[in-house]
């Protein structure tokens, strides 16, 4: 949907940097792979600070939410390439909030606690991590992340 981007290392570096967030949220999904798999625990030991400051405060997920959404998206000053990426970063955030809640009060009480709720965040857990290692990448490559929905929605909300 985007030509490629012009963007420079700076802006690269950025847009990189905000995918993180999914990363982040999708750690509590991720407990069951993370258990039973020790080794990809290393994905998360770079960021281990911050996702213990992240989780350390209760609203810190909303508060970074409106913060990017009114600070970064909504500022034209800003360049379209941080923008679109934020916008999307927030969405698959969103996306990942919905599905906890869905999983928590609708299908947990019917299925209980086994199988099915495990199979349910192995999924959310390996696409955030797909979303955000591939915004991640084509960031640092200076390309648009076209991620299918989920970038048509963020395109929609960010002007050029």
């Amino acid at each position: 949907m985007a030509s490629n981007s012009t963007a420079d290392g700076k802006d690269r570096f950025f847009s990189a940097l905000i995918y993180l967030i999914p990363l982040i949220d999708a750690f509590m999904f991720g407990s069951f792979l993370l258990q039973q798999f020790p080794i990809l625990q290393i994905i998360y030991l770079p960021i281990m600070p911050l996702l213990q400051f992240y989780y350390q405060f209760p609203f810190a997920s909303f508060i970074i939410f409106i913060v990017l959404f009114m600070a970064v998206v909504r500022n034209n000053n800003i360049s379209h390439f941080i923008r679109f990426n934020a916008m999307q970063a927030i969405l698959i955030g969103i996306l990942l909030s919905l599905f906890g809640l869905v999983v928590a009060y609708v299908i947990q009480p019917v299925f209980g606690q086994g199988l099915v709720i495990e199979t349910l965040y192995n999924f959310a857990f390996l696409g955030a991590l797909a979303c955000g290692f591939f915004g991640i990448v084509q960031s640092v490559l200076g390309r648009y992340a076209e991620i299918p929905t989920i970038s048509d929605a963020a395109y929609s909300q960010v002007r050029f």
